[in-house]
């Protein structure tokens, strides 16, 4: 089992687990990944962040088990479900929306929308604290 850190066509991050390289590539030639965002098939593989262990692991660290994907799904789904169910939707207005709240000018609350890689410069720059998780469309 390996899992790739993968973007659609639109910029969406996303990973995915498969039991080999080769049933990645089987799997993208024949458009059979799509993205949990958009649901674009036109999906590459991007680089992932590397680890590098120490000769020696701390006494108090048990080895790290594997995940289990479906586990790993389940958890996946109980965050999409919490963020549908709690936050806000503003569309596409979340950067604005977001940076408003941040300074003050609107209430604080839990939101959630689309932002465009710039405006995700933005806000980071600005020193407001948000996280990505790809969310399916409606019916996938």
């Amino acid at each position: 089992m390996i899992v790739l850190d993968l973007k659609c066509d639109s910029d969406h991050y996303f990973e995915g687990w498969f039991a080999g390289l080769e049933a990645f590539q089987q799997q993208q030639q024949a458009g059979e990944i799509g993205c949990p965002v958009c649901d674009s098939k036109q999906i590459t593989r991007v680089l992932s962040p590397v680890a590098i262990r120490r000769h020696t692991a701390p006494a108090e660290a048990p080895p790290a088990e594997p995940a289990d994907p479906a586990s790993v799904q389940e958890k996946w789904k109980q965050i999409v479900d919490f963020v549908q169910k709690n936050c806000e939707d503003v569309g596409t207005d979340f950067a604005k929306e977001a940076l408003k709240i941040h300074y003050g000018a609107a209430e604080k609350r839990n939101i959630k929308g689309t932002s465009t890689t710039d405006e995700e410069k933005t806000l980071r720059d600005e020193g407001v604290e948000f996280f990505k998780i790809p969310v399916p469309k409606e019916g996938h």
